[in-house]
């Protein structure tokens, strides 16, 4: 049984006949009745694994980004999310803001005893928050208060850091700086990438929202405010940053390389018989400099393209993506410029 719904530029609206036989209906369950917000594919991950434990959960609505419109032909295509919710019956809201003042009163109908945010997208107001009995949970992938913002895990990555983790907290008007209810540590090692450590993150925040939701609803477990002082922003990543300096350190450049993969990508300019190429850098491994080469000089190994980086250390590259191109092994990539001039643009 699920609530019929129609979409109309972008928000799915549920036919009054219908939406009073629902709301009977869900007043009768007396599972926990949830609205899942959130947009990407590791959003979809989080909410397979909440779908799974409807003996006490139901997922009665889901919220998320509106359909993604083609600019060549104009068709749209739903957000993984949606997608996920579509194929499960489930139906789904797809506002333009949440502050929609007839998407707010169609929340405040439907009476949720709780919302989960992952990756939503969207700016939340109080008169949203203030909606579910049992308030709002977001699903924040760092160890908070560290990490506030937009891109926590591509910033820890960034900086090198050794571990990281996942949070529960409530939402609240300022970002990211609700009390928490639970929060789990995941140790890194030096090659994961943004993509992959995303979605770990997911799986087990998702997982651990679940754990700690029926001690929550009994009134058994007591949210941890944030230490203010300690917060640190992870701001939104913007695309000129994703050039590489090789006056930096190689290990710098290594967790650029790692911190960035998917988008915005890290790249370079070389210089190829004299001409300008901008090249991506997909794959990179740091090596002691045992060559005797000088900051800024290249060379091809049997399966990489090292660069001496300003600590004079190497920056291995073990992939990389011509423009228009297919990403290739450094070694497929050396084999189609032999007997060419390559070096970097200085």
């Amino acid at each position: 049984m699920f609530i019929l719904c129609y979409f109309v530029e972008g928000k799915a609206t549920i036919p009054k006949k219908r939406k009073r036989y629902a709301m009977s209906f869900l007043q009768s369950d007396n599972r926990k009745k949830v609205i899942f917000l959130g947009t990407p594919q590791v959003a979809a991950l989080a909410l397979k694994i909440i779908l799974q434990y409807e003996h006490f959960l139901k997922v009665i609505l889901v919220v998320s980004q509106p359909p993604a419109r083609s600019s060549r032909n104009g068709s749209e295509t739903p957000s993984p999310v949606h997608t996920l919710a579509l194929e499960r019956g489930i139906p789904v809201f797809t506002p333009q803001s949440a502050k929609n003042p007839e998407f707010l009163s169609d929340l405040k109908e439907l009476k949720p005893d709780l919302c989960i945010t992952a990756a939503y997208g969207n700016y939340l107001p109080k008169e949203f928050l203030d909606i579910p009995i049992f308030g709002t949970l977001n699903i924040h992938p760092s160890l908070l208060p560290l990490y506030r913002g937009a891109a926590p895990v591509q910033r820890c990555i960034e900086n090198g850091d050794e571990k990281t983790g996942v949070s529960i907290l409530f939402s609240v008007a300022a970002m990211d700086a609700g009390p928490i209810l639970a929060q789990e540590e995941f140790s890194l090692n030096d090659q994961i990438k943004s993509p992959e450590l995303l979605e770990n993150l997911f799986e087990k925040g998702a997982k651990l929202l679940v754990k700690a939701l029926p001690n929550y609803f009994a009134g058994l477990s007591k949210p941890i405010e944030q230490d203010h002082t300690q917060a640190t922003k992870a701001d939104k990543i913007k695309p000129e940053e994703s050039y590489l300096d090789f006056s930096k350190p190689a290990s710098t450049l290594h967790n650029k390389v790692r911190a960035f993969s998917g988008w915005p990508g890290t790249k370079s300019i070389f210089l190829l018989n004299n001409d300008k190429i901008e090249i991506k850098i997909i794959t990179t491994k740091v090596s002691q400099n045992n060559l005797g080469l000088k900051i800024g000089d290249l060379l091809f190994t049997q399966n990489t393209l090292s660069v001496c980086c300003g600590d004079d250390q190497l920056l291995d590259i073990l992939e990389l993506q011509l423009p228009g191109k297919k990403a290739v092994s450094a070694k497929d990539f050396q084999n189609g410029v032999k007997g060419k001039l390559f070096k970097l643009n200085s």
